[in-house]
């Protein structure tokens, strides 16, 4: 059916009003600046791609209206702090922080700077804020796991392993009201926890082979960046000890770890690109609550199961939301 010419016009100059703030920006020419601040590896990260792609769906394409510059220490977060200052230097617009390091590090280094908390565990614990519904100063952003989410992966590997006992806790500093959420539920399914500094592969090493002299224990994995950037290798290292593992990414147990539950994390990503066009748009950290994943994913890898000889109880399979083969 044509339209009346009247009702076509109508329509062209409803659509000028909605888009006439983007037009006027494009005319200025302004290009923006993001800040990318991680301690895991860049090159070919899903996370970063599932960024740049819902940028790039909002309206922001490299090199014509914004420049990403991504500092990445590769693992080694002491670097963090010299990144983040670096950064600042550039005077980015807005800075993305990947992991409670990195956002302490953006901290540090700034206080006007708004700071997008991309994957921060527990940042009431941490410091960065003293509400989630009512960030304060220039830090907003998401939360990927909580308490209840770590003491339900725990719950979950009692459930895989029947006859598990220990579990040592290899966690990033920083947590330590998670860590006193998870002892409590530990004690519930008659389970001692072994908690363990993990600030670097070597570490994180070391603790995997102290935990497999017992054959009544397991590794309990917590999300970090050292962790997920060696997720292949901390995989290849339990199999060969048959050591269950278990992490708070989905990503850990697509790598080969015996299971996972937690948020996903370019989900997670791809959502903090929306707090940036927010910040764009006008909005100041502290208009924006931090939200918290509300759907999380148990994933189970059979091949690793199988791998370290143990059989997983069919009902756990069914309620698995994913299971590796």
């Amino acid at each position: 059916m044509v339209r009346p010419a009247r009702a076509r016009l109508t329509t062209v100059a409803a659509l000028l009003v909605l888009t006439a703030p983007f037009f006027a920006e494009a005319q200025t020419g302004r290009i923006w600046r993001v800040g990318y601040l991680t301690s895991a590896a860049a090159d070919g990260s899903p996370r970063i791609a599932a960024f740049q792609q819902r940028l790039r769906e909002l309206g922001y394409v490299e090199p014509q209206n914004v420049v990403l510059e991504i500092r990445s220490t590769e693992g080694k977060p002491e670097r963090l702090a010299d990144f983040a200052a670096e950064l600042v230097r550039l005077k980015v617009d807005v800075i993305v922080a990947d992991g409670n390091a990195a956002v302490e590090a953006a901290r540090q280094a700034t206080t006007t700077i708004p700071i997008i908390m991309a994957a921060a565990s527990d940042p009431v614990a941490a410091g960065f804020t003293t509400s989630l519904a009512r960030p304060r100063g220039n830090i907003t952003g998401l939360t990927v796991q909580s308490s209840e989410v770590a003491a339900r992966a725990l719950q979950l590997l009692k459930e895989v392993v029947p006859s598990l006992l220990r579990v040592a806790v290899l966690w990033e500093p920083g947590l330590p009201r998670m860590l006193n959420e998870m002892d409590a539920a530990a004690g519930l399914l008659g389970l001692q926890l072994q908690p363990l500094d993990m600030r670097d592969f070597g570490e994180l090493e070391g603790a995997i082979g102290a935990s497999t002299k017992s054959r009544d224990g397991a590794a309990m994995i917590m999300a970090g960046n050292v962790a997920l950037a060696h997720r292949a290798r901390i995989a290849d290292l339990a199999v060969k000890r048959r050591l269950p593992t278990t992490g708070l990414l989905p990503e850990s147990a697509e790598a080969g770890w015996l299971m996972s539950y937690g948020a996903s994390l370019t989900d997670q990503f791809r959502r903090s690109a929306d707090f940036v066009d927010r910040i764009f748009r006008g909005a100041r950290p502290t208009d924006l609550p931090i939200e918290q994943s509300q759907k999380y994913h148990f994933v189970i890898n059979l091949k690793t199961a199988k791998a370290i000889g143990l059989s997983i109880p069919p009902p756990l399979l069914q309620r698995a939301d994913e299971v590796i083969k």
